[in-house]
C-alpha cells in the first residue's frame, strides 16, 4: 500500500461517523435591474471611497488620457496585447515614458518590473455593486505580477462590461484562467488601526472607464 493511500484510507476512517452534509442553498441574485448609467454611477462611488482615482473617458479620448496620467513618468510597463493606439499619444509625446512590454516570449523580472513607475492594463468586468474590478490573463491585461508589483496601476475599463452583481461577473470569466481582483488600491492596517498603502500591490490605482 502507497503512502497516499495509507492517508485516504485513514481519512476515510476518521470520517465514517460524521453527519451527512447538508445541501447548502445557492440562490443569488444572477440578474440586474440597473440600467447601464446606474451601473457606472454605482462603481464611479463605490471607487472613489476606496480611494481610487476615477476618469470618465470617451473612447476616442482614452490615448491623451492616458498621456495626461502619465506626464512625469519615466517608464511603465504594458502586456503585449495591450490595443497599441491607446498608446499613441503617449509614444509622440515629448517627455514619453520608457514603454516596456511583457509578453510570453520576453517575460520581465520582479526586479524589472518594480524598477518601472506603472503598468497599464485593460480589464475583464467590474461588478458595481463592490466595485471590484477583475483581470482574468488575457492579452491585454497581461501576467498577474505586473500589476501586482509596480506602484501605479492605471486600469482601462470599458463601460459595457460593467455589471452589478458578483455572479454575472463570474459567468463572463473563465474559470480556468488566472484572475486578478482589485478592490481600490492595495491598503491595510496596523494593530493600531493605522491605514497603510502599497503594501500588497500598487499604492495608486487609476481606473479610465471608456464611456
Amino acid at each position: 500500500m502507497s503512502a497516499r493511500q495509507d492517508i485516504m484510507n485513514r481519512i476515510l476512517s476518521a470520517l465514517r461517523d460524521a453527519p451527512e452534509t447538508p445541501v447548502v442553498p445557492r440562490e443569488y441574485r444572477t440578474t440586474s435591474d440597473m440600467t447601464g448609467e446606474q451601473r457606472l454611477e454605482q462603481l464611479v462611488d463605490r471607487l472613489v471611497d476606496y480611494k481610487a482615482n476615477v476618469f470618465l473617458t470617451p473612447a476616442a479620448d482614452v490615448s491623451e488620457r492616458l498621456a495626461k496620467l502619465l506626464a512625469g513618468t519615466a517608464s511603465i510597463v504594458v502586456p503585449h496585447g495591450l490595443p497599441q493606439e491607446w498608446l499613441t499619444a503617449v509614444q509622440n509625446d515629448a517627455g514619453t515614458p520608457a514603454v516596456h512590454v511583457d509578453s510570453p516570449e520576453g517575460r520581465l523580472t520582479v526586479a524589472e518590473l518594480d524598477a518601472v513607475d506603472a503598468v497599464v492594463t485593460a480589464a475583464a468586468t467590474a461588478v458595481s455593486e463592490t466595485g471590484t474590478i477583475m483581470l482574468d490573463g488575457s492579452s491585454d491585461q497581461g501576467r498577474r505580477i505586473i500589476s501586482l508589483v509596480p506602484d501605479r496601476h492605471i486600469c482601462i475599463l470599458r463601460e459595457d462590461d460593467i455589471v452589478e452583481v458578483l455572479p454575472q461577473a463570474i459567468a463572463r470569466l473563465e474559470p480556468t484562467r488566472p484572475q486578478t481582483w482589485i478592490s481600490g488600491p492595495s491598503a491595510t492596517s496596523d494593530i493600531e488601526l493605522e491605514r497603510v498603502e502599497g503594501v500588497h500591490g500598487p499604492r495608486t490605482l487609476d481606473v479610465i472607464i471608456l464611456t
